[in-house]
Formats: C-alpha cells, sequence, structure tokens
C-alpha cells in the first residue's frame, strides 16, 4: 500500500515538536492562523527548523483576504522567499490569483522560479478559483508540486466529490492535499473517497494561560478570550490520525 502522507498545520515550536512526536511527515509554519495563516517571522521559521527534522513547509501570505496582491505585496513575498530558503525551509506554500479568480501565471511563474530548488504548494487560493480544472491544468503547466485544497466546498466532506474529480483530472501529475475540516473520524472516509494520499490537518487543542491575574477590560485583539488561551498541537491527535492512516 502506497503511505499515506499526513501534514499538520502550526504556528509555533510547541506544535512542531508535539507534530513530529506525533509521527506526522511534514509540517507547515504559519503565523495568524485565525486569518487562514500569513508568513511566520525569521525568528519563528529558524526556531522550528532547529527543533525538528521533518519536512517543513512555510507559509508566504503577506496578509489575510483575498488572493490579488499589489506589486509591494509580491515584492514582500519575494523578499520571504528569499529567507525561507536561507533559513532551511524544504518547502513554500503560497497562492496568486487575478481579478477574475484565475490562476495569476504570471506572477506565480515568478514566484515559483524564485523558490526553486525547493518544492511549492499552492494553498487554498485554489479554492477561490471560478474553474477548478482550468486552475489546476494552468498549476500542472508551471510545475507546482502540491495543491491544497477542500474541493472549493467549506470543508472536505462537503468537498469530498469535487475532491474526488480533482484526484482524477490530476492523474498522478500533481498531489493533491485535501485540507479543511479533516478530523479523527472522518480521515479515513477522505481519503477513501476521494482517492487522495495525502492530508492535511490541525490537530490542535486548547490551552489555559497560566497567568493568575486577568484584566477582563481590555483585549488586544477581536477574540476577546483569546489572551487567556492558546491552541497548540495535540501529539495524541496526531499520533491517533498517523495510525487511522497507516490501517
Amino acid at each position: 500500500m502506497t503511505k499515506r502522507l499526513l501534514e499538520v498545520c502550526i504556528d509555533s515550536v510547541a506544535s512542531a515538536v508535539a507534530a513530529e512526536k506525533g509521527r506526522a511527515d511534514r509540517v507547515e509554519l504559519c503565523a495568524n492562523l485565525v486569518e487562514g495563516g500569513t508568513t511566520p517571522s525569521a525568528g519563528m521559521i529558524q526556531a522550528v527548523r532547529s527543533a525538528i527534522t521533518i519536512d517543513l513547509q512555510v507559509m508566504i501570505r503577506p496578509r489575510g483576504g483575498d488572493f490579488l496582491y499589489t506589486p509591494e505585496e509580491l515584492d514582500v513575498m519575494k523578499r520571504d522567499i528569499q529567507m525561507a530558503k536561507d533559513l532551511g525551509a524544504d518547502g513554500l506554500v503560497f497562492g496568486c490569483l487575478t481579478a477574475d479568480a484565475e490562476v495569476d501565471k504570471l506572477v506565480l511563474a515568478d514566484l515559483i522560479g524564485q523558490s526553486r530548488p525547493l518544492n511549492v504548494t499552492f494553498h487554498r487560493a485554489f479554492d477561490m478559483v471560478q474553474d477548478w480544472k482550468k486552475a489546476l491544468e494552468d498549476l500542472i503547466d508551471l510545475g507546482v508540486d502540491r495543491v491544497l485544497t477542500s474541493g472549493l466546498a467549506p470543508d472536505v466532506i462537503e468537498g469530498a466529490v469535487t475532491l474526488a474529480n480533482i484526484v482524477s483530472h490530476a492523474q498522478g501529475r500533481i498531489a493533491i492535499l485535501p485540507g479543511g475540516g479533516v478530523r479523527d473520524y472522518n480521515i479515513r472516509e477522505l481519503l477513501q473517497r476521494t482517492g487522495a494520499s495525502e492530508a492535511h490537518v490541525s490537530g490542535r487543542k486548547i490551552v489555559d494561560s497560566q497567568m493568575k491575574y486577568r484584566n477582563a477590560n481590555i483585549h488586544m485583539g477581536a477574540l476577546q478570550d483569546a489572551e487567556y488561551c492558546t491552541k497548540v498541537t495535540d501529539e495524541k491527535m496526531i499520533s491517533t490520525f498517523r495510525k487511522l492512516l497507516d490501517s
């Protein structure tokens, strides 16, 4: 049986270590997961690289929101690509669209060229395209290695039929990585229904803050409870995913 690969989305050193201990094959390192992930800092990339030996994929996304970028934002992305390469990333994760929600081939060709020899994943910007078949062919033509997608749906189970069609259409020319709502209770069904051989999970648990005094009148972010809890990768949950994929 072909080995099924497990990728874990992380945003901290502790989560990276937990993912490796849980026997994940690779991690996708992001910042700002509340907005779907943005580029992590140089310090975070370096610290995670020092802490783990498994494959490290780094998100290159200058902001939350849509995937139509200004020249200034693209310049930031190019600088971040070089930074991630210099700090030991194994692969890079990014995506760019035109105003008509098509793959921006010209921009991507430039970013991919700068990313090599690292592998490149086109992230869930794919789920926002008008025509996924055209988008997939464009990505294959550009030499993208992998596509992260929920099947153009809110989660992978709702998108399972489309995911199966994407896997079939790809015909092994590009790896299809289902992600978005993958849980321990649906991961086997997902891979069986879609024919995919990889899965992207978060597998996080909530850890309460150790702060004893808590000022309830002030909040530093949009989420009012965020100051006093963090979400970290659960080693046991990742281990469960691993066992389910291997069984």
